[in-house]
């Protein structure tokens, strides 16, 4: 059932492209399970930005992701130099879609997280004292996964790897936050307010499906920061 300050047509685009994303994630985890990656926290990153990537990134795991040999799989030296770049923006991307998640439904299930965060006091807007409990998580599940990529990579003490992690991702996910809080904010103020009359709540298709076009576009802000990132040898090529 949808909204009802939405039109259907906009109900039916929002369920149709999560379902396709949805569909798109599960099948990267059943091939995981059967052809686990070398690097294992990618059997996580895969199925995570499958959520916001749906079919372009099911195609860019079949393509440049796969263990099983009918693809590069993860070889970063045989492979194009924009699907390394790619997959090092994805790596980050799926720290900022696994923290997004938690802290947008930890937010509808307790409000006062909003409060908390600067809700009425700093922020007139919820989903801008949302966004700062949405960057914290982004910012430390995207260092985790940076470490059990970067670590084993370079033989690093665990001192050694958080801090390399903490440099090789901060502009990374950042610059993501940027393309990602812009295309949202975008979205839920500079049409559904305007054109429907109210943002779209969390539990509704429509915002997350805000959430994957946002998500796209933090790829789109994040994918020449990651190539300077990776160029420099900041970070390691995947």
């Amino acid at each position: 059932m949808n909204h009802p300050d939405f039109p259907g047509w906009l109900h039916a685009l929002a369920m149709v492209s999560l379902s396709l994303a949805f569909v798109s994630s599960a099948i990267i985890i059943f091939d995981i399970r059967r052809h686990p990656q070398k690097m294992a926290v990618m059997n996580w990153v895969w199925p995570l930005t499958g959520l916001f990537g749906s079919v372009l990134w099911l195609w860019l795991y079949w393509r440049h992701g796969r263990a099983d040999g009918s693809g590069v799989g993860g070889n970063a030296g045989r492979q194009p130099v924009w699907a390394k770049v790619a997959k090092g923006a994805s790596h980050c991307g799926a720290g900022c879609t696994l923290g997004d998640i938690i802290a947008e439904w930890a937010a509808f299930a307790f409000p006062a997280i909003a409060v908390w965060l600067g809700y009425r006091s700093i922020f007139a807007e919820e989903i801008f004292a949302v966004w700062v409990l949405d960057f914290i998580l982004a910012f430390g599940i995207g260092i985790v996964f940076q470490y059990f990529a970067i670590a084993p990579m370079r033989d690093l003490s665990f001192g050694e790897g958080i801090r390399e992690a903490i440099k090789a991702d901060t502009f990374s996910i950042s610059s993501w936050q940027v393309g990602m809080y812009g295309m949202m904010a975008f979205i839920q103020f500079g049409w559904f307010r305007a054109a429907f009359g109210a943002a779209a709540p969390v539990d509704t298709p429509e915002f997350w499906w805000a959430m994957q076009v946002a998500m796209l576009a933090g790829f789109a802000t994040a994918f020449p920061v990651n190539w300077w990132l990776i160029r420099k040898g900041v970070k390691e090529a995947m």
